[in-house]
């Protein structure tokens, strides 16, 4: 290695380790043992001569000299993911809309776009935020060419949906799993450590009728016959978090969006059970572009 030279796998490590916040976590990222991620972090801070993660229970967090590797490596990195594609002619360019749903990973999407537009800095970047029913609807239309949706995994439009895109023919191309979480029932930590300041019929802070979410978790009250009353109907889910800290009722959430100042309801609220949810890539339409089906592989690499 060059004097000067820095590795690239283990750069690739680091970004791993700093956007998971532990070793364990970026294990599972770069398919390596956690000892061997360990290893690589050590040669590298050896590399720069200083320390680069400050470690805790917790998991680590980025030092100063971390912080500012980070931007760095990102930049090597997506150069050198560029030139590769580039080479095998692989290369992005052109426009590229992306519709996503805003359950996924809220805390994380804007980092997780943000690597993928450094790794393709020609492609131009469209990006959506749409009600998942939407962007299911629209699989086989021109709204975009990429789309995640979330779907709840026991819900029979879902068993239909992972046997194939809605609105498809018999044997079309499967949509893409790429994350599973668990929905939990929610509420502000404040209010919910006075349990006397909730009870039924219980105060509900709903995103339109246009989400499926929102949807299924009025029908699974009504039929468990739960009373209930909307106290809050607000546009996105960044509104449905700040209702939710501000202590205006409950809601459900996939576990990634739960933020600050929200945490899981008590057992003790007898609320019904809640299925997990699954977050799908939708599969290329018939003739697609070889461009979109090679930004498709290459988002599924970063949101999982």
């Amino acid at each position: 290695m060059n004097a000067r030279g820095l590795d690239l796998a283990q750069l690739r490590t680091f970004l791993a380790v700093t956007e998971a916040g532990s070793v364990s976590g970026a294990a599972e990222r770069v398919f390596l043992s956690q000892s061997s991620v360990s290893e690589q972090l050590k040669k590298l801070e050896e590399r720069i001569g200083q320390p680069l993660f400050v470690r805790s229970k917790q998991g680590v967090a980025p030092t100063p000299a971390g912080a500012k590797l980070v931007e760095h490596a990102r930049r090597i990195v997506a150069m050198c993911d560029a030139a590769f594609d580039d080479m095998l002619g692989r290369s992005l360019d052109g426009e590229l809309r992306l519709a996503i749903t805003d359950y996924y990973r809220p805390h994380d999407v804007a980092a997780i776009i943000r690597r993928f537009a450094s790794q393709h800095p020609r492609l131009r970047l469209h990006v959506t935020v749409l009600p998942s029913a939407v962007i299911d609807a629209g699989a086989h239309d021109d709204m975009f060419d990429i789309g995640l949706s979330l779907r709840m995994v026991d819900a029979p439009s879902s068993r239909a949906n992972r046997a194939a895109t809605p609105g498809s023919a018999a044997g079309a191309r499967q949509s893409t799993v790429i994350r599973r979480e668990k929905l939990v029932w929610v509420g502000a930590r404040e209010t919910l450590r006075e349990h006397g300041s909730l009870a039924p019929p219980w105060p509900l802070v709903l995103l339109p009728s246009t989400c499926q979410l929102q949807r299924y978790v009025v029908k699974l009250l009504e039929r468990a016959r739960m009373p209930y009353l909307i106290s809050h109907s607000a546009s996105g889910v960044a509104g449905l978090q700040l209702a939710l800290k501000a202590g205006l009722g409950i809601s459900c959430l996939n576990e990634s969006a739960i933020g600050d100042g929200v945490e899981a309801c008590p057992a003790s609220f007898g609320l019904p059970a809640l299925p997990a949810a699954e977050f799908h890539l939708l599969p290329g339409r018939p003739g697609e572009n070889p461009q979109v089906s090679h930004a498709r592989e290459a988002l599924a690499a970063l949101l999982g």
